[in-house]
């Protein structure tokens, strides 16, 4: 039985590899964190840090080969989805955990009308009858902005904001506990992001679902998360709520990612990039990750792995800065 005041979702020691021809692709190296029921968490970090292969691996899509869950669990409502079989994951991918992901024009099916890629969902779910499916469909539809008229359209009749309001809709239907969306406003204008995110925050507060944002751009995360995780190399390098986080920043590396946004308040030329690239995934330093790129870098960095420190309560840094 789960206890009422346990985590929805807890990741625990989790290591996703990509075995391939070239080497091991170290995709997401040990990482553990909690998402509490209700609540948003930002995933933030740089183009290969992990963070959709992290995303994959809580829907337990990761794609095998190459990808290889290594170890871990991952825990949603007290139970291992890892240990689930076929038709326990079927009931599981859209009923308690649903994905919106980052390119509407290849997560829907230019082939079917958009209606019938919501009702398809509902009838599997929620094994509604071919007619109610579709009023549920229609109603949906409306939910995120679009006429229900619009209901026997095909994908190409549709904008790209349209279609990831449609792509929403289909994750939304069933009313899972757990949306992932993945950088879901990267291939739209900027007035339609701020649209489609207003969108999301208000259907996930609406339906009190539990959400993962993964996005790289730290101001979408202080308009919608409660809390916020930075990831580096596969690691969770620094987690807390906004306030923590953004007011007592503990790691070099999301002080970099700071310094590195523009701020309307400070007359500068040049923006202060943090120096150097993300490493290889297949050649990772040794020690701590960022080091060759880290300007606090001491001795001990280069050969010691650090742990994760709690610098304040509920604030979680993986820095030897702090041991």
């Amino acid at each position: 039985m789960n206890d009422r005041n346990s985590p929805l979702l807890s990741v625990r020691n989790l290591t996703i590899h990509y075995i391939t021809d070239d080497g091991i692709v170290r995709a997401v190296n040990d990482i553990s964190f909690d998402l509490e029921k209700g609540k948003t968490l930002g995933l933030v970090g740089e183009t290969g840090a992990g963070k959709t292969t992290t995303a994959l691996g809580i829907m337990n899509l990761v794609p095998d080969p190459p990808g290889k869950i290594i170890s871990g669990q991952i825990l949603v409502n007290g139970k291992d989805i890892l240990k689930f079989k076929k038709n326990e994951l079927k009931k599981y991918r859209g009923k308690v955990a649903s994905m919106v992901l980052q390119d509407p024009m290849t997560a829907l099916n230019p082939l079917i009308t958009v209606g019938e890629q919501i009702a398809e969902v509902l009838r599997l779910h929620d094994k509604l009858s071919r007619a109610d499916s579709y009023i549920k469909a229609a109603q949906m539809l409306e939910l995120v902005g679009i006429p229900s008229d619009r209901i026997n359209d095909y994908p190409h009749e549709f904008s790209g904001g349209m279609k990831q309001r449609v792509v929403i809709a289909i994750a939304l239907a069933c009313n899972p506990q757990l949306l992932i969306a993945d950088e879901p406003t990267t291939a739209l204008d900027v007035t339609i992001q701020a649209q489609v995110l207003s969108l999301i925050r208000d259907l996930i507060k609406k339906y009190g679902t539990s959400m993962i944002l993964i996005t790289h751009d730290l101001g979408v995360v202080t308009e919608i998360c409660d809390e916020v995780a930075i990831m580096y190399a596969g690691q969770i390098v620094e987690k807390g709520d906004l306030e923590a986080v953004y007011e007592h920043t503990g790691h070099p590396y999301t002080r970099g990612l700071f310094g590195s946004l523009p701020s309307l308040a400070v007359k500068a030329h040049r923006l202060n990039p943090i120096e150097g690239l993300m490493p290889d995934p297949t050649d990772l330093p040794k020690g701590c990750a960022f080091h060759p790129r880290c300007p606090d870098k001491m001795p001990e960095c280069v050969s010691r792995t650090p742990v994760v420190i709690e610098t304040e309560p509920g604030h979680f840094v993986r820095c030897l800065l702090y041991e």
